[in-house]
């Protein structure tokens, strides 16, 4: 991020790009560029057929983009919702389905892979699944834990399968939480938890205001703890 200069998102799929900017400086416009018309599975004849099918994937494209910005932008899924997704639960059919509990390793990293930007077009798989979160994580994530975990997130009600394909797409719910846990982790939790470590030099936790109210916390209930004691 550069002060004075507009960011520009890029979303590739095959040879075609959907890219988000400002227009101008004035207005946000986004758009699909389409590169060869076989990564949809449209001729390349110049006709109103293919033309129309052409726009309805870029409208299509343009709007799931749009759709999940103004997910992230929602509030934050309510309590009830939190416990079913990290807690066990079952399905309506009765099936059950295993927790994804908030602040596990291998589940940060499944939702912090499936949040991004470049899922919303076309979706993902169980191949780009092992590769994203192979990256996210320093032990290895294999096809079969993959698997495992497509099949809680989809009980869970957080993907759905692509009809006639193998990819999975995120719901509306799925997006929220999704961008609750990533969030709360990244930008709260782990920053919260390092400035608060106790083996942080003074040099550095001094530069910190919650760092010092932290530890003038602990040393008024350590008196109030060793004067009752004493008292007692």
């Amino acid at each position: 991020m550069t002060r004075g200069v507009d960011p520009a998102l890029h979303c590739y799929y095959k040879s075609s790009r959907l890219k988000q900017y400002f227009k101008e400086g004035l207005a946000l416009r986004t758009e699909l560029v389409i590169c060869d018309t076989k990564d949809f599975g449209i001729g390349r004849r110049v006709c109103a057929k293919n033309w129309y099918a052409l726009r309805a994937v870029g409208e299509t494209a343009n709007q799931r983009l749009c759709d999940a910005e103004a997910a992230d932008a929602k509030p934050a899924p309510d309590v009830a919702t939190f416990q079913r997704v990290t807690r066990p639960s079952q399905t309506d059919d009765g099936l059950y389905a295993a927790a994804l509990r908030f602040g596990d390793p291998r589940v940060m990293a499944v939702l912090s892979s499936l949040v991004g930007f470049c899922h919303v077009t076309v979706g993902f798989t169980n191949r780009q699944l092992v590769d994203q979160v192979g990256t996210l994580r320093s032990e290895p994530y294999t096809t079969r834990q993959a698997t495992y975990d497509l099949r809680r997130l989809r009980r869970k009600g957080l993907i759905l399968k692509i009809p006639h394909t193998r990819g999975y797409q995120l719901t509306a719910t799925g997006r929220r939480v999704a961008v609750l846990f990533t969030k709360t982790y990244g930008r709260l939790l782990a920053p919260g938890l390092g400035i608060l470590a106790p083996r942080l030099p003074k040099a550095v936790s001094r530069r910190s205001p919650l760092a010092v109210a932290w530890h003038q916390f602990e040393s008024a209930l350590d008196n109030f703890i060793e004067g009752s004691v004493v008292a007692a």
